[in-house]
């Protein structure tokens, strides 16, 4: 019974050793997995052992994807549908969990002076954190599939005054700032020469909204950890406060009512390099959060928080769109619309995440019109990085990002409808 349970579900992930050493696996414990986790692993050495790397095979219907980073491999095991450039995402999203708990210099040495080492002892306490990105994958995950990040939206001079909060209250020894609510970014404040990778901000998402470790530390925590795509050699320190679930003694209530969503949910996250500098954070928190609640940003926040997701008909009224996903390649950020009414079963919401559910528009092919929907999306889209420099070139009046700077995708019509709604130039309510 336990092994029928096992393998009806629909996807696995499997970490594991060069030698052969289980690591990790969402489904399922070492006695039921040993068997399979040893099949596995004479499958990749077989191919290691003449040159060769195995990147995934498809087998009765089911597909897996193998990937190898130094003495580790990851296995993805799918029957969603999804393509290997989408499972191996995935995999490196785990593998950088892993990272940012180790990080690289820690796990090379391991494996070198012991190659056999057990990996799950140093890695104890974080099997949550990997099954909750696991499990962000099963459900679908728009962030992993764009490799991008979502902002809140809220209005440009808001986000300003927002901005400026930050960094009039910035900290000498402060490396990042941000304010997050459920998963979306509000604000950042960051050194020039260092922009903030979308794969670290997720590690963080994962940290904060999808793993209750960290609220449960009485909304404040003093956090080490490893941001890969920042630094894969050492760790930074990172200060955590829930705004609705500030400590004792403040105003705010201490804990959050069991029935609230992690969707409502506002935190503040300072990120230093001196591990010597918590309270000093702390006190920049106190700050931000005076100003914030003296300039009313923080009911700004919390009502954008509440108010959610725009639908398709909010943004273009009348239309025949159902769902989309808007990203800003030059910013590495997307923006949707709210999944209600049409994808409201988390099974219509994976559906969301697959690439086969939508129709790109691509400039390869003769939908190269602008889409007037910009008004509301630059709203969302806010710098994280310094963008490249550019030959000077000559003014132009100010149009609409074309589908070669941006990416849109669309589901829930035909071809010939989004021919029509591209004619007709739909331009959203400011």
């Amino acid at each position: 019974m336990l092994l029928d349970c096992w393998k009806s579900r629909l996807k696995h992930f499997f970490i594991l050793s060069s030698a052969g050493k289980p690591i990790y696996t969402r489904h399922g414990d070492e006695n039921l997995i040993s068997g399979y986790i040893g099949v596995i692993q004479t499958i990749i050495s077989f191919y290691h052992d003449v040159d060769d790397s195995l990147r995934g095979f498809t087998a009765g219907g089911v597909r897996f994807v193998i990937m190898t980073e130094g003495p580790l491999y990851l296995v993805a095991i799918s029957r969603l549908g999804e393509s290997d450039i989408q499972l191996r995402t995935q995999l490196e999203a785990l593998y950088m969990q892993i990272l940012s708990t180790l990080t690289l210099p820690t796990l090379t040495h391991l494996f070198s002076t012991r190659p056999s080492t057990d990996l799950r002892r140093p890695l104890h306490g974080t099997e949550p954190l990997l099954s909750a990105l696991a499990d962000t994958f099963t459900r679908g995950s728009p962030p992993t599939l764009l490799s991008a990040l979502e902002c809140l939206k809220i209005r440009k001079a808001q986000r300003h005054v927002v901005n400026n909060t930050l960094l009039k209250a910035r900290s000498p020894n402060l490396l990042y700032g941000l304010i997050v609510a459920g998963g979306r970014l509000v604000s950042v404040v960051r050194p020039k020469r260092h922009s903030l990778h979308p794969s670290d901000l997720q590690l963080i998402f994962n940290m904060l909204f999808e793993a209750e470790g960290v609220k449960a530390g009485g909304g404040e925590n003093w956090i080490p950890l490893c941001l890969p795509g920042f630094n894969k050699k050492g760790y930074l320190y990172m200060y955590v406060s829930f705004l609705s679930k500030r400590p004792k003694g403040e105003d705010a209530p201490d804990q959050l009512p069991n029935a609230r969503a992690k969707e409502d949910e506002v935190a503040i996250v300072l990120i230093s390099a001196d591990k010597e500098s918590f309270y000093e954070l702390q006190k920049m928190r106190d700050d931000v959060i005076q100003q914030l609640e003296k300039n009313g940003s923080l009911e700004t926040i919390t009502s954008a928080v509440q108010k959610g997701r725009p639908s398709t008909t909010e943004i273009a009224p009348g239309t025949v769109l159902r769902h989309f996903l808007y990203k800003s390649r030059a910013n590495v950020q997307f923006t949707m619309p709210a999944y209600d009414p049409h994808f409201s079963s988390p099974l219509a919401r994976r559906k969301c995440a697959l690439p086969s559910a939508y129709l790109p528009l691509s400039p390869k092919k003769s939908l190269s019109k602008t889409l007037n929907v910009t008004d509301e999306i630059h709203k969302i889209i806010i710098p994280l990085s310094r963008p490249p420099l550019k030959r000077p070139r000559q003014k132009r009046p100010p149009q609409s990002p074309t589908l070669h700077q941006a990416r849109l995708y669309i589901v829930g019509v035909g071809d010939s409808a989004v021919r029509t709604l591209l004619r007709s130039g739909t331009q959203c309510e400011p």
